[in-house]
């Protein structure tokens, strides 16, 4: 039985070694991290997963950014822990964190990853939306929670001021 539930202070550093361990060595420098680079995640919308045992199978996170001064989430890190992957844990997170920040007031959602995965959450190629590089334009992924919340929002992907956490 696996239980989700909002990560919380204590969990911190068992998640960023679930993505240490998930991830190659220098993730860190990837441009999604330097628009997270002090800036606080989104509390509510950051969740882990654990066996009943207690034991951390999967976490996701999700950060505020800006694109042309509107406000957006960055979904990411997601992983899965090697022994747990195949189970929909991801996707699990995935929905999860979503349905709360659709629920949360917020209207737009990115990432970069794979469309052939993420396009099953309604995720499609962003136009005009720049991640720093050497990010793969397309691999620059965007889903409305809301209508039109995408329209006319084209730029540079910046970083939110640490206080711009707040819904947009």
């Amino acid at each position: 039985m696996i239980t989700i539930s909002v990560e919380t202070a204590p969990d911190w550093w068992e998640v960023e070694a679930l993505y240490d361990l998930c991830f190659a060595p220098g993730r860190e420098a990837l441009s999604s991290y330097r628009l997270r680079d002090g800036v606080a995640p989104v509390a509510g919308l950051c969740l882990v997963a654990r066996d009943e045992n207690g034991v951390l199978a999967a976490a996701i996170r999700h950060w505020p950014v800006c694109v042309a001064g509107r406000v957006a989430l960055l979904l990411g890190p997601i992983a899965v822990h090697p022994t747990r992957q195949g189970e929909g844990l991801g996707e699990s997170l995935i929905r999860d964190s979503l349905g709360r920040a659709e629920h949360g007031g917020w209207t737009r959602v990115m990432l970069v990853g794979d469309a052939s995965y993420y396009g099953r959450f309604g995720f499609g190629p962003l136009s005009g939306v720049g991640m720093p590089p050497p990010t793969n334009p397309e691999r620059v992924l965007g889903l409305a929670l809301v209508p039109g919340a995408w329209g006319g929002v084209r730029g540079p992907v910046v970083r939110a001021s640490p206080s711009r956490g707040a819904v947009s």
